[in-house]
């Protein structure tokens, strides 16, 4: 089985493109506030799960919008 290892993402860049705050950002996807801060600041890099849903939401963010309304 072959695994997919998604590349780093600059998620304030993301979120800016999209046009939300940080704390919208947050709060629509479910993301802590701080993991957020800590992502944007370079202290953390998001991995796993969450780096597979910065992923779909760069691709298409509206679909990814839609899919948690």
């Amino acid at each position: 089985m072959k695994v997919h290892e998604p590349s780093e993402i600059d998620v304030q860049s993301l979120r800016k493109r999209i046009g939300l705050t940080q704390e919208e950002f947050a709060a629509r996807f479910g993301i802590s506030l701080g993991t957020l801060r800590h992502w944007e600041r370079g202290d953390r890099k998001p991995h796993g799960q969450a780096l597979v849903l910065l992923r779909v939401i760069e691709k298409d963010d509206r679909a990814a919008l839609r899919a948690l309304s």
